[in-house]
């Protein structure tokens, strides 16, 4: 699988230095009151995996040698007992109908070519019909739309919120809107594809040029099919989804996906009204009001209509697919909309690069976005030795001003598993990890299906390989369908260690969205302690978290092997901010309230001695 931070630093630079240029930008005092009473979760679950109880796991295995799971198999039982985990919401991923080789022709679905499809169950990153859901999910593929919507229903009975995926940037090489709603046009029906560009047109071209299927891997690994001939129709070519400007794209660019045009024009200029100054401090409202008179392009009608769709179905929210290839005056367009339809619609955007993260949550009135490459990249390279917990310092005060927009996750369908040799190397290690990254902000906290009972990814599913578990395959996933129990959805399988590990996040995770302090105030005190404080490991790391109501401590191990014992300084300025007299307090531990120790204040300055074990973490109150 490809780098998306390098596609987006390199292919598409034409978008991301014409539509997104990074200003000074301050939070508006609306943006500020955007903010829940409590901490949000998210459970992301890759859908057609979830349920899937088959155990075979043979290499490019069909879906008869493999298995999928359905939407039916999200039963009420299971999803009581995600939200026991401490979740609050459910991102259901890969539910548009995408491009995959199975034949559905008896319920009016073409047939895709495997030559421009990745693995065999298909990429959800490259949508063939955007009102519709993906055949393989339904017990009864005529009615998938139907068992879709009985699941969002089932999710909001079970007292959780759905998100899905939009994908903007591109789509399926072979998009078939099979399912459009009356007077609504396909994709590209209307372009004038003699043109390179034209404003309106839904994609890019290279005007006389046939696309050529790139060089590489044969597709279902060398497995015969009718469609697997060398060619794919398609004159002329069309840009590939990842910026590719190539008749035959290479095999690492997205070559399943054409790039969809939002009025770009080739040398990066913008063919479109762009916001006017002060925008920035301006509420979803006002941007509605603004797109209300001005002539814009025909893609961005296209998804504005298409999120509506799905909002009116009741979805409560979405995740947008690489949001920073799309130009931020879109996401004013489309999110305002949807926030006029749904003030409480949860905005999720990929976004890689930290110069235009104020850009996308102030101009593109963006909800949340990953904390991918600041927080997430942080916290790997400490647990594999490449940095220091002090270094985590800094990436709080960077983000200050907008840390309550910056989605905190360890593991989702990218990422190599929290568990796997590749990251963390054991459940248990992560521990620590998870710990700070579900406390150290008011931001949402994001977790991936398995990571809770240890999911490690090993599995080689033949398109994807080990240490992710594969999006591309018809896979089982071993440690959830343990967990899953043959549909019992009650740990009857799992091991000792994986309760355990299990019982950690529910612990964490309820602790989290129940949490006065965790929307409150953030102060390190790493910086007191590293200075003279003997026993204070280099691995260990500090800092407080307060509100008016509750006053919490956290103390995380990193290291894998050492006990560290010292006497944790309070410093003077956070005493006297929790307005604490000299005397004695009990910090109790909210993870496991067995663990307890003393809060002694003296002359304005506290101390505790703490005995931390390897990858433990304390989350102290006090009382």
């Amino acid at each position: 699988m490809i780098n998306k931070r390098l596609v987006t630093a390199g292919i598409t630079a034409m978008v991301l230095l014409s539509a997104c240029k990074t200003k000074d930008l301050k939070m508006s005092e609306a943006e500020k009151d955007h903010s829940t009473d409590k901490k949000v979760v998210v459970y992301q679950v890759f859908t057609r995996l979830f349920g899937n109880k088959n155990t075979t796991n043979k290499p490019w295995g069909t879906i008869e040698e493999n298995g999928v799971g359905k939407f039916n198999d999200f039963t009420d039982k299971s999803l009581h007992e995600i939200k026991d985990l401490g979740v609050t919401y459910i991102w259901y991923t890969g539910v548009p109908h995408h491009a995959l080789v199975r034949d559905y022709t008896a319920f009016g679905i073409s047939n895709d070519d495997p030559e421009v499809v990745k693995g065999r169950a298909g990429s959800p990153y490259a949508v063939k019909d955007y009102y519709n859901v993906n055949p393989d999910l339904a017990e009864n593929p005529a009615n998938r739309l139907q068992e879709f919507e009985a699941l969002i229903a089932r999710t909001h009975k079970a007292g959780l919120k759905v998100l899905i995926d939009i994908v903007p940037n591109h789509i399926a090489r072979k998009y078939e809107g099979k399912s459009n709603p009356a007077g609504v046009k396909d994709f590209g029906a209307d372009d004038d594809v003699t043109v390179e560009y034209k404003r309106d047109n839904n994609f890019y071209y290279i005007p006389n040029q046939h696309f050529e299927i790139p060089d590489g891997d044969l597709p279902l690994n060398g497995e015969k099919n009718p469609l697997v001939d060398g060619k794919f129709d398609e004159n002329p070519a069309k840009w590939t989804g990842n910026g590719s400007r190539k008749a035959k794209p290479d095999q690492n660019d997205w070559y399943e996906t054409v790039k969809v045009n939002y009025g770009i024009r080739p040398d990066g200029t913008k063919d479109f009204p762009e916001l006017p100054a002060g925008f920035d401090q301006k509420s979803y409202k006002e941007h509605f009001v603004f797109w209300q008179d001005k002539d814009v392009p025909d893609s961005w009608k296209k998804f504005r209509d298409i999120a509506l769709y799905w909002t009116a179905k009741g979805v409560d929210g979405f995740r947008y697919d690489m949001a920073e290839m799309v130009p931020y005056e879109f996401w004013s367009y489309m999110n305002s909309s949807i926030k006029m339809k749904n003030p409480n619609a949860f905005l999720l955007a990929e976004v890689y690069n930290p110069n235009e993260y104020r850009n996308y949550i102030r101009l593109g009135k963006m909800d949340y976005l990953y904390d991918k490459v600041e927080t997430y990249d942080k916290l790997k390279d400490i647990i594999r030795g490449k940095s220091s917990p002090d270094e985590l310092t800094p990436i709080q005060n960077r983000m200050a001003d907008i840390e309550h927009h910056m989605l905190h996750f360890l593991d989702n369908h990218d990422e190599q598993r929290l568990a796997s040799a590749e990251f963390a190397g054991t459940p248990e290690r992560g521990k620590p990890l998870m710990v700070v990254s579900a406390t150290i902000s008011t931001s949402p906290t994001m977790i991936y299906f398995g990571q809770e009972v240890g999911e490690a990814g090993n599995e080689d599913a033949g398109f994807g390989k080990h240490s992710r578990t594969s999006i591309f395959d018809y896979i089982g996933v071993p440690n959830h369908q343990r967990w899953m129990n043959e549909g019992k959805f009650d740990g009857g399988k799992l091991s000792d260690s994986e309760k355990q590990l299990r019982d950690f996040y529910k612990r964490l995770l309820n602790f989290t969205i129940k949490s006065d302090a965790l929307m409150g105030n953030f102060q390190e005190i790493q910086s007191a302690n590293r200075q003279n404080n003997s026993g204070y490991d280099d691995l260990i790391y500090s800092y407080v978290r307060w509100s008016g109501k509750q006053k919490l401590v956290v103390v995380a191990n990193f290291s894998s092997d050492k006990t560290s014992e010292f006497e944790l300084k309070i410093p003077a300025d956070v005493i006297s901010k929790w307005n604490l007299k000299d005397g004695s307090y009990v910090l109790v531990d909210q993870l496991y309230s067995k663990n307890k120790t003393y809060l002694t204040v003296k002359n304005g300055e506290g101390a505790a001695l703490i005995k931390i074990a390897p990858s433990e973490s304390f989350i102290y109150e006090v009382n």
